[in-house]
């Protein structure tokens, strides 16, 4: 089929690579040259395990193409994929002007019936906007075209996005139209066979099973973020809590570990955005303001054990940072818990010798020249003249260090885990100073 997404970012740029690799004629859109041109050359602009190679091999072989040109895009494909950002507005909803703007590019220029696909993480009634803009511009072009506003939520995972956009759990599909559902059906066969993964439903029940989804695995983090503060002050470990409820079925093990809040480009935007959602409708809803609340709460932890370890004497001491990124296998710093460590070190008066395998470049963007930030080429190179470590991501490198190098490195054998990588019995053995989250 041929298949138009218009946005090269994250979701777009995945989508697109992995619809071309299974044999789909795909157009890409952006209205950024420059992004273009270098993705024409190989260069991707995010870090994405098999995204570079995905790309460079489909691009070769002439199923992946790029373009700033809309009119080119619009006129190529049967279905076009929206796929653009829905940046938090002022007021923390989503600002939709991406989306309606890619809306009205399409109507200005097609030519035969389309599915639009609103692939964007959108609230509730987006496509009924993008319905409304479409028939707006079709009705001032005297055209009567027939086409179908589809919502086909993402749910890919920073680190594994290619393999989840491969091999997705479900796949759903927001439309009534029956000929629409056909098409789509064909659209994702290939990734299908093994069994139906399909899931059909209205426009809008879709567009709120993606926010429900992203905030329901948020408010499970707040929730063991909750109980980590519980234990730490009853004197219970929630390492051992965690695996005592995780053994139930109905609870599971995925997404209760606790930590140093979460982060990224979805979370915290889409709980966010579900609470200004439910105010427009007068809903209060609480749940999810507790979440929010606590999650922000919980981003301060790290900062507090390394406050209270020197009893606020933070004035020239060096810390070493382990972990850049929200996440490990991602460059993504967005409302990443690093970055509210690191300032509130700043405003204490420490300084930070940090080091991510892959957001080096991410965080000299953010935050350029600084003369209490160092950006180390190892891990190991964070930890001169540092007065203690500080893990933040889990990344699989530090899971295993030398903790002989680590107590010899320091100026004392001290230790704050963000993520609950090590044992604090083993530490204690091994004369390190180690302070877990609800340990």
């Amino acid at each position: 089929m041929n298949v138009t997404v218009f946005g090269t970012g994250y979701v777009g740029l995945v989508q697109g690579a992995v619809l071309a690799d299974v044999g789909h004629n795909v157009v890409c859109v952006d209205v950024d040259a420059e992004k273009v041109a270098r993705l024409e050359q190989g260069v991707i602009p995010i870090y994405e395990p098999g995204l570079e190679a995905l790309v460079k091999e489909n691009y070769a072989a002439g199923r992946l193409t790029f373009t700033t040109q809309a009119e080119e895009g619009v006129k190529h494909g049967e279905v076009q994929f929206i796929a653009v950002g829905t940046p938090p507005d002022e007021d923390g909803s989503a600002d939709l002007k991406y989306v309606l703007k890619v809306a009205e590019t399409i109507a200005t220029h097609i030519e035969k019936p389309v599915v639009i696909v609103n692939k964007s993480t959108v609230p509730v009634g987006t496509a009924d906007k993008v319905t409304a803009v479409v028939e707006e511009v079709l009705a001032k072009r005297q055209t009567n075209l027939s086409f179908d506003v589809v919502s086909n939520p993402e749910f890919l995972k920073e680190g594994s996005a290619v393999a989840d956009c491969k091999k997705p759990d479900r796949i759903i599909i927001g439309t009534t139209n029956d000929a629409t559902i056909d098409i789509m059906r064909e659209l994702y066969a290939p990734f299908n066979r093994n069994h139906d993964k399909i899931i059909t439903m209205d426009v809008r029940s879709a567009e709120l099973t993606k926010y429900a989804a992203n905030c329901m695995l948020a408010t499970k983090i707040s929730f063991m973020n909750e109980m980590a503060n519980l234990a730490e002050r009853l004197d219970a470990d929630i390492e051992m809590v965690r695996q005592g409820i995780g053994s139930d079925p109905r609870i599971g093990y995925h997404f209760i570990y606790p930590g140093a809040g979460y982060g990224g480009s979805c979370f915290p935007k889409d709980v966010q955005a579900l609470i200004r959602t439910a105010e427009s409708i007068a809903f209060d809803a609480k749940v999810l303001k507790a979440v929010e609340e606590r999650n922000q709460l919980q981003k301060n932890t790290l900062f507090e054990k390394i406050h209270r370890h020197f009893d606020g004497a933070l004035e020239g001491k060096v810390v070493a940072l382990w972990g850049l990124a929200f996440k490990p296998n991602t460059d993504d710093m967005r409302e990443a818990p690093s970055r509210v460590v690191m300032e509130s070190l700043w405003q204490a008066g420490a300084k930070v010798q940090a080091y991510d395998p892959e957001a080096m470049e991410e965080a000299q963007r953010i935050y350029g020249h600084r003369d209490d930030l160092t950006l180390c080429g190892t891990k190991e190179g964070a930890l001169k003249n540092a007065d203690v470590l500080v893990i933040v991501t889990d990344w699989q490198s530090f899971k295993a260090p030398d903790f002989e190098l680590i107590k010899a490195t320091l100026s004392q054998p001290v230790i704050v885990d963000g993520r609950n990588l090590f044992d604090p019995k083993r530490m204690s053995k091994r004369g390190i100073t180690y302070y877990g989250v609800g340990r």
